[in-house]
C-alpha cells in the first residue's frame, strides 16, 4: 500500500458539504472546485418527498400534513366524537345483557328454607267419582253443622294484627308479589336472562335497564383512570422515563381514585338495574331522578360517597382489580421460567394471564358481591326499592357482615326444583300422613352441602367471566401467530 504524496487534493471545504436540499439563490460550485468530483449533481438537486395528506381512518382522524393549517378542524373533532361514542354505546350494549344477568343473581336472597314451602297439592281424579258417589249416598244422613271429615283441605293462612296474610316462605305463590321473579329458579347468568326475558313485569328490554349509565361511567373510567396515573406519575416521580416500569402502587392508586370518584354512579346502575321494571313499581325515573333522591334521603354528598357501607366496599374493589391484574400474572409467569415475557413468550404469558384471572375472580367476587348487596338497601329516610328478585328483608351491616350471612343463612343448590305432592280424598289424618311421609322423601333426595352453605352465592357469574377469558386468550394467540407470520414475511 502507497501512500500519497500530499493531502492536499483530499481536502474538503465545511462550506461545501453535502446537502439534499440546496440553499435558495446559492449558485452551483465551481467547474474546477476541488469539491465538484465528490459532489453529486442528483444528491445536490434531490427533495424528501412528503407523505399522502390524508391519513385519516374512515374519515374520523384529523390529517397530519404539515402544509395544511394546524388549527383544529370542529367538523373533523365532531365526527370522531360521535363514533367513539356510537361505538362506545354498542360494545355496552352487547355486554349489558350479561351484567344485568350477574348482577341479578348476585343480590337475590336464596335462604335456606326457601325449598320447603307448603306442598302443591294434586287430586287423584279417579278418585273423585268415588268420592262423589259416596258423598251423594251420605247426603241423607248428612249434619250440615257438623265440620266435614272428607274432601281437600288446605290450612288456613296465618294473618297479622291488619288482616294481611303473613309470608312464611318465598316461595309460596300467593303471598309472592307480582314483580318478583321467583326466587330460585335460574341457575346461571344465561338462565337468569331468559328468565327475565319471560317474566309478565320485565320482558326483553329490561335486560338493557341502566345502559346508558353504565356507558356514561365507562367513559369516564377510562378516560380518567390514565389522566390521573400520568397526572400521579408527573407529581411523585417526575423524572422517570417512559423505559422505566412505574411501581405498583401508582396504577392502584389511580384505580381507587377514580372509583371512588365514580362510586355514585355505579350506586344509580345498580339501584336502576335491579329496581322493577314495571312503572306502577318503579322507585327511580331514570338516572338524574336517581340521583336526586339519594341526595335528598340518603345524606346528600356525604353519604353518598363516605357511608361506611358504600366507602369501604368501593375502595376493596377498586384496589383488589389493578393488584390482581397487574401482579398475578408476573407471579404466575415466573413458576413457568424465568425468562417469560409478552414479547418474547406471547402463549405463555396468555397462559399465566389467564389463570390469573381465575384466581383474581375467586379474590374480587366476594367482595363484589357484598358491595352490589349493600348498594341496593337504602339508608336514611329513603323507602326501600322493590326489586325484580328476592332481596334481604333485613339490612346488612358491613362487608364482613354480608358475607358471613350469605355463608351461613343462604342455599346454592340452584334452581330449586318442587314436585307435586299427590294426595287421595280420604279422612284428614290419613291425608296428613301421606302428605307427610311425602314430604321427608323429597327433602332427603334434595339434600346436599350446597343446600347447607350460600358460597355459591359469593361466585354468582364466574363460569361467564371465566369464559370471556378464555375468548379473549384465545383470540390473542390467533392474533399472536398472525402477527408472528407478518414479521417473518418482512424480513
Amino acid at each position: 500500500m502507497t501512500t500519497p504524496s500530499s493531502l492536499r487534493d483530499l481536502y474538503i471545504d465545511p462550506s461545501s458539504a453535502w446537502s439534499f436540499i440546496p440553499k435558495v439563490g446559492s449558485s452551483s460550485a465551481p467547474v474546477d472546485s476541488p469539491a465538484a468530483p465528490l459532489q453529486s449533481p442528483v444528491a445536490s438537486s434531490y427533495q424528501w418527498s412528503t407523505r399522502p395528506s390524508h391519513n385519516s381512518i374512515f374519515d374520523l382522524s384529523p390529517s397530519m400534513d404539515p402544509s395544511e393549517p394546524s388549527g383544529i378542524d370542529a367538523s373533523q373533532l365532531f365526527k370522531a366524537l360521535v363514533a367513539s361514542a356510537v361505538l362506545q354505546y354498542a360494545s355496552t350494549a352487547l355486554a349489558n345483557p350479561w351484567e344485568v344477568g350477574k348482577l341479578f343473581l348476585q343480590v337475590q336472597w336464596v335462604p335456606r328454607d326457601a325449598g320447603e314451602p307448603e306442598p302443591d297439592i294434586v287430586e287423584d281424579d279417579h278418585e273423585d267419582a268415588l268420592s262423589e258417589s259416596s258423598n251423594d249416598n251420605d247426603s241423607y244422613f248428612h249434619d250440615p253443622n257438623s265440620t266435614p271429615t272428607t274432601g281437600t283441605h288446605y290450612p288456613l293462612p296465618r294473618t297479622d294484627e291488619q288482616g294481611y296474610v303473613i309470608r312464611r316462605s318465598v316461595l309460596e305463590e300467593g303471598t309472592r308479589p307480582e314483580y318478583i321473579i321467583p326466587v330460585g329458579s335460574a341457575e346461571g347468568v344465561w338462565g337468569m336472562m331468559k328468565k327475565v326475558a319471560r317474566f309478565r313485569g320485565e320482558g326483553w328490554l329490561a335486560l338493557w335497564k341502566g345502559l346508558l349509565t353504565s356507558c356514561v361511567t365507562e367513559v369516564l373510567s377510562t378516560t380518567m383512570q390514565p389522566f390521573i396515573h400520568s397526572l400521579l406519575q408527573s407529581i411523585f416521580f417526575p423524572s422517570m422515563t417512559p423505559f422505566h416500569q412505574p411501581p405498583l402502587i401508582l396504577p392502584v392508586a389511580s384505580h381507587v381514585i377514580t372509583g371512588f370518584l365514580l362510586s355514585p354512579l355505579d350506586l344509580i346502575r345498580t339501584r336502576l338495574i335491579v329496581q322493577s321494571y314495571s312503572s306502577r313499581y318503579r322507585t327511580y325515573s331514570g338516572p338524574i331522578d336517581a340521583l336526586s333522591q339519594i341526595l335528598r334521603d340518603e345524606g346528600g354528598l356525604h353519604g353518598i360517597y363516605l357511608h361506611p357501607h358504600l366507602l369501604i366496599p368501593t375502595l376493596l374493589d377498586s384496589a383488589l382489580r389493578p393488584i390482581v391484574s397487574l401482579a398475578l400474572p408476573g407471579i404466575i409467569a415466573s413458576y413457568f421460567g424465568a425468562n417469560i415475557m409478552q414479547d418474547t413468550h406471547p402463549i405463555a404469558w396468555g397462559a399465566a394471564e389467564l389463570g390469573g384471572s381465575l384466581l383474581g375472580l375467586l379474590l374480587t367476587l366476594p367482595f363484589e358481591t357484598a358491595r352490589r348487596r349493600l348498594q341496593v338497601q337504602t339508608r336514611g329516610t329513603a323507602t326501600p326499592i322493590k326489586g325484580c328478585v328476592e332481596l334481604r328483608p333485613a339490612p346488612y351491616n358491613g362487608v364482613v357482615d354480608t358475607m358471613w350471612h350469605i355463608l351461613t343463612e343462604e342455599r346454592s343448590d340452584l334452581p330449586i326444583h318442587r314436585r307435586p305432592i299427590r294426595t287421595r280424598r280420604g279422612s284428614v289424618k290419613g291425608k296428613e300422613k301421606e302428605v307427610t311421609d311425602v314430604e321427608k322423601v323429597d327433602d332427603y333426595e334434595s339434600d346436599s352441602w350446597l343446600r347447607n352453605t350460600g358460597l355459591g352465592q359469593l361466585y354468582r357469574g364466574l363460569g361467564v367471566r371465566f369464559g370471556a377469558g378464555v375468548v379473549v386468550f384465545i383470540l390473542a394467540m390467533l392474533n399472536g401467530g398472525q402477527e408472528a407470520d407478518n414479521g417473518w414475511a418482512e424480513i
